[in-house]
């Protein structure tokens, strides 16, 4: 028989479930790197804001990163209550209507957040960095520091 027929043991809807599987594997491939610290049988213990104070000072290329992250959350956190405000003022004053004030001030929220990241990306010059590659070598750090175990 012709080898692309579709009598092998899987026929054309297993070969195409694997094909997608094997897709949406390697679109997830991402998450490999943080498996050492989330696919963990007991969790890492919390830690705080003076630990994370600790990792800056400690590391010279990722500590300013990081710092950087964590100091863009506040533009996030000002564009969305600008936005919930505004947008909930506005459904406020013109529809009287509980619900659409509720999904407005929702909605404005969502949006001035997003736009707070954007402007943060630009005044702290986020897109230059690693962001996925500064949490990560916190969170080995915070593994190492916690654990006693020594990195080479």
């Amino acid at each position: 028989m012709a080898e692309g027929s579709d009598s092998s043991p899987l026929g054309f809807i297993g070969r195409h479930f694997e094909e997608v599987k094997e897709h949406w594997k390697s679109n997830f491939s991402f998450l490999d790197y943080y498996k050492k610290t989330l696919g963990r049988k007991e969790p890492l213990p919390k830690w705080t804001d003076a630990d994370v104070e600790e990792f800056i000072a400690s590391d010279p290329v990722y500590g300013p990163q990081l710092k950087a992250i964590r100091e863009s959350r506040m533009y996030a956190i000002g564009g969305a209550l600008l936005g919930a405000a505004h947008l909930g003022g506005v459904s406020l004053k013109y529809s009287k209507s509980p619900h659409g004030f509720v999904l407005a001030t929702g909605f404005g929220a969502l949006c001035g957040g997003v736009f707070g990241t954007e402007v943060a990306e630009h005044v702290k010059q986020l897109y230059k960095i690693d962001k996925q590659a500064a949490n990560l070598r916190f969170l080995y750090w915070w593994e190492d520091k916690t654990l006693g175990n020594k990195r080479n």
